[in-house]
C-alpha cells in the first residue's frame, strides 16, 4: 500500500492520501481524542504523541500536530497507523454521525439552496484539495454561517479565504448575501 503525503496551507497539518475511499461522500472532523470514539482510525491517530486534530475526507486524512512536535518524527508514525488500519480492514467510521443543526428561516430555502450549490461545486472541491472542508451552518439576515474543518481549522490563511474568497463569490452570485461568518462546531 502506497500513501501519498501533501502539505497544506496550514504548516501544522499534513494531508495523507491512501489511494482508497476514506469517508466516502461525507467528512468527519475530530478536534479532540474524546470526539473520535466513533472512528477507529481517528482513535489510533490520536494515540500518537503530538496529534491534535484528525479530519477524514472522501479520499484523504488530514492530521494536525501540536506546535512542539516535529513532522520528521511524527509523519512515519502516521503513515504506519493509516496503513495498518486499512490493511486490517477495520471501518473508518462506525455508525452514523449526528447531523448538525442549520439555522435557516423557512422563507430563505431558495437562497440557501443557491448558497449550498455554490459551496458544493466551487468551494468545497478547492478546500478539499488543501486537506479541509467548509460546512454550511446557517443563513440569517444576509449572513452565511460556515464551519471550517480539517486543515482549514486554525490555518493562518483561513480568515482571508473566508472573507475575500468565499464571501466575495457568494455576494456576486447571490445578491441577498451581505456577509460570511465563521462559527465553531
Amino acid at each position: 500500500m502506497f500513501i501519498e503525503t501533501e502539505g497544506t496551507p496550514n504548516p501544522a497539518t499534513l494531508k495523507f492520501l491512501p489511494g482508497r475511499d476514506v469517508a466516502g461522500a461525507g467528512t468527519a472532523d475530530f478536534a479532540a481524542p474524546e470526539a473520535a470514539a466513533r472512528s477507529p482510525l481517528a482513535v489510533a491517530l490520536f494515540a500518537l504523541p503530538g496529534v491534535t486534530r484528525v479530519f477524514l475526507g472522501g479520499d484523504f486524512v488530514t492530521v494536525t500536530k501540536s506546535g512542539d512536535t516535529d513532522w520528521q518524527a511524527l509523519k512515519p508514525q502516521v503513515l504506519g497507523t493509516i496503513m495498518d488500519h486499512f490493511l486490517a480492514g477495520r471501518p473508518v467510521i462506525e455508525g452514523d454521525g449526528a447531523a448538525e443543526d442549520e439555522d435557516v428561516a423557512p422563507e430563505d430555502a431558495e437562497i440557501v439552496a443557491q448558497i449550498k450549490e455554490l459551496l458544493d461545486t466551487r468551494v468545497r472541491p478547492a478546500v478539499a484539495g488543501d486537506g479541509g472542508d467548509i460546512v454550511f451552518r446557517g443563513y440569517r439576515d444576509g449572513v452565511v454561517k460556515l464551519h471550517m474543518q480539517g486543515a482549514c481549522s486554525g490555518c493562518p490563511s483561513s480568515s482571508a479565504t473566508l472573507k475575500h474568497g468565499i464571501e466575495n463569490m457568494l455576494r456576486h452570485y447571490v445578491p441577498e448575501v451581505i456577509g460570511v461568518e465563521q462559527v465553531a462546531g
